[in-house]
């Protein structure tokens, strides 16, 4: 029986190749005043682009910036933790590019 050799992705190092034009005067997602940790973490682990951070010290940290559009966290966390999910701009967000 042949065996297939794991793979390892560096989703950071796919993600790097994308360019954004970022929507300053409009952020397309807004969070609840004081999200629930709990909901929060569930954020953290469910976004493909890393936006949610929770550091050591237990701060919660949230960029829109770098958004894949995927709204992943809009179907996960609407109406608990994203009070805001909106579909971007034209010429707005992210412009997908490979290698």
């Amino acid at each position: 029986m042949s065996r297939i050799a794991p793979v390892t992705v560096n989703v950071d190092e796919l993600i790097a190749v994308n360019k954004y034009e970022v929507d300053e005067g409009n952020a397309h997602i807004e969070l609840a005043d004081e999200p629930d940790m709990e909901e929060f973490k569930k954020l953290v682990r469910v976004c493909p682009a890393a936006l949610y951070k929770i550091a050591d010290d237990g701060t919660a940290s949230f960029d829109y910036a770098g958004c894949l559009e995927c709204a992943t966290c809009h179907i996960t966390c609407e109406g608990t933790t994203v009070r805001k999910w909106e579909m971007l701009g034209p010429t707005m967000g992210v412009e997908d590019r490979f290698g």
